[in-house]
């Protein structure tokens, strides 16, 4: 299945129906008087959060979503049917942006659907118009006019799909995250020696001591990635939501405090709340270096990140096992609501 993470879409709700004008004629009833019926309402246009879905390929191939319209009154107070509603069925994470311009997706968030069975109303359909025999009172015995259904609403917005997952990885191309993803989840990414194997977000369920949990793998980020090098940072906003990341750094590669901090600035460059996210470090790929040279690695990892750095060998799953019991107490620590204190009393 191909990814696809935004896409435009244009949608319009129903118009309403138009009310009628009529008038009772029966033979030997002399003032039928009126019996115009209303216009029925127009359909409206909602989004739905539904399982099963990861992406928004599907409106690839469909980007244009119009509900029906009311139909109008009839003579004999018959009201006219509504409109038929239309739903978007949308994955779960899905943002939905007012845009300010044609030209780009930034603008205001109207909704964010997190959760399965959420819906949003995007487009409200018009009201029908109210017939004559709406009209009738004690001074106006026959009215002969009504009113017109109201119009449809025409809107343009973008789906921005955010992944959902409890942990996310982070490192440049190469740094072993398809193979950490690959060894401790039934996924299985695309793994090759050369750069930027990875080019759509990948999700694995992690078990770990009979617990489970979702991880986020993203494309790999290089140096300049927040200016549009490399593939860019338009895949960070699917670790936004995950409660840690995971920093993989490559043993092999001869400057790791400068590869950690790459990714670093990359991250305060993109967002500063992405950046404060808790996160864990680790040194892969272990099995292909030398103790002495490890020692040196993980000292000098440690002084850049000024924290604990786990040393592990993803391929070899040396080490897998702290790493993942080290970020399910952070998934499980950023689960855990506060109770609320009881109110207070004099």
């Amino acid at each position: 299945m191909k990814f696809l993470d935004l896409c435009k879409v244009y949608i319009r709700s129903g118009g309403g129906g138009n009310g009628c004008v009529s008038f009772r004629r029966e033979k030997f009833i002399e003032f039928g008087g009126p019996d115009g019926g209303d216009g029925g309402n127009g359909g409206s246009v909602w989004a739905e959060a539904v399982e099963g879905l990861n992406t928004l390929i599907d409106f690839r191939y469909q980007q244009h979503f119009f509900a029906k319209n009311g139909t109008p009154g009839m003579g004999r107070q018959m009201t006219g049917a509504n409109g038929d509603d239309i739903v978007l069925k949308v994955p779960v994470g899905t943002e939905i942006i007012e845009p300010d311009s044609d030209e780009g997706d930034e603008g205001t968030i109207i909704a964010d659907l997190t959760e399965p069975g959420q819906r949003v109303l995007l487009a409200r359909g018009g009201n029908g118009g109210f017939g004559n025999l709406h009209f009738k009172s004690s001074t106006n015995r026959a009215p002969s006019r009504a009113n017109p259904g109201q119009p449809g609403i025409d809107r343009t917005i973008w789906l921005r799909l955010k992944l959902i997952a409890d942990a996310g990885l982070l490192g440049l191309p190469n740094a072993g995250k398809s193979t950490f993803l690959a060894a401790t989840s039934n996924a299985r990414p695309k793994i090759a020696d050369y750069p930027f194997t990875t080019l759509v977000p990948n999700l694995g369920v992690v078990g770990v001591d009979g617990r489970e949990f979702v991880m986020a793998d993203i494309p790999g980020l290089i140096e300049g990635a927040s200016e549009g090098r490399g593939l860019g940072d338009r895949f960070l906003g699917h670790v936004e939501r995950c409660a840690v990341l995971l920093h993989l750094v490559d043993g092999t590669a001869e400057h790791v405090a400068e590869d950690y901090q790459t990714i670093i600035d990359e991250l305060e460059a993109y967002d500063e709340d992405l950046a404060a996210k808790t996160r864990i470090t680790a040194l892969n790929k272990i099995d292909a270096i030398a103790p002495e040279e490890l020692e040196e690695k993980r000292a000098a990892l440690e002084k850049a990140s000024g924290g604990k750095v786990f040393l592990i060998s993803a391929a070899a799953q040396k080490g897998v096992q702290d790493v993942l019991r080290a970020l399910m107490a952070e998934i499980d620590a950023d689960r855990i609501t506060p109770v609320e204190a009881e109110p207070w009393q004099p």
